[in-house]
């Protein structure tokens, strides 16, 4: 089957849906692709015969980041340690103690800054809800600077990508697939350029904290 052909199988509110679910599951405190897949989404989008909107898009993958985000600051305002343990154990590659006193540093100092610009940093992202709530952020200040930073990043992605998408397939034969496999490769390039340089900031902070410059 041509690639149009299935594409044009995709019921388009499962787009929107699958976006919202995996950047709201994201937030959580799971290491998922939200990002990757809010921008495949978007790709989407910007075929017109496949009829997702980027508006639907744009709308599910904000309040998937809300409700997530507000969901892992309940969690962790009442578990706590005890979530970041279970998250360590299933996910060690992503979460260990240099990890999670990093970001603890991050949000503790910045606060609704650093919940706000982190929904932009993957690592950031997965951690925002659950540490501004183990950190006893006044609830509020958490939402205002969540909600502002999902629509910013959730809302400009897409339609940062929607509109790039739409120019490109003017020009660009065979963007259904093409584009995609291009926004993809971006969308995960600029995740492991950032990821990189956050580990780079991780290991520093580590190794200040073992040499007792920081608590």
């Amino acid at each position: 089957m041509h690639i149009d052909h299935w594409l044009l199988t995709i019921p388009p509110i499962a787009v929107s849906l699958l976006a919202g679910g995996f950047v709201g599951v994201e937030s959580l405190g799971i290491p998922l692709p939200g990002e990757v897949v809010l921008v495949a989404a978007a790709v989407l989008s910007s075929r017109h015969e496949l009829d997702v909107s980027p508006h639907g898009v744009a709308l599910a993958a904000v309040v998937g980041a809300v409700v997530g985000d507000s969901i892992g600051y309940g969690i962790g305002r009442r578990y706590g340690e005890r979530l970041f343990a279970v998250l360590g154990r299933r996910f060690p590659d992503h979460v260990d103690d240099d990890v999670l006193a990093y970001a603890r540093h991050v949000f503790g100092r910045y606060g609704m800054v650093a919940v706000f610009f982190g929904r932009f940093v993957a690592l950031l992202r997965i951690f925002a809800g659950p540490l501004s709530g183990s950190l006893h952020m006044h609830y509020p200040r958490f939402l205002v600077a969540n909600v502002c930073g999902a629509i910013a990043w959730a809302g400009g992605t897409t339609y940062l990508v929607y509109y790039l998408g739409t120019a490109a397939e003017s020009w660009l034969k065979g963007f259904s697939f093409v584009g995609l496999a291009v926004a993809l490769a971006l969308g995960v390039a600029i995740s492991t350029v950032l990821r990189h340089r956050l580990q780079r900031n991780v290991e520093a902070y580590a190794a200040r904290r073992r040499a007792g410059e920081v608590a």
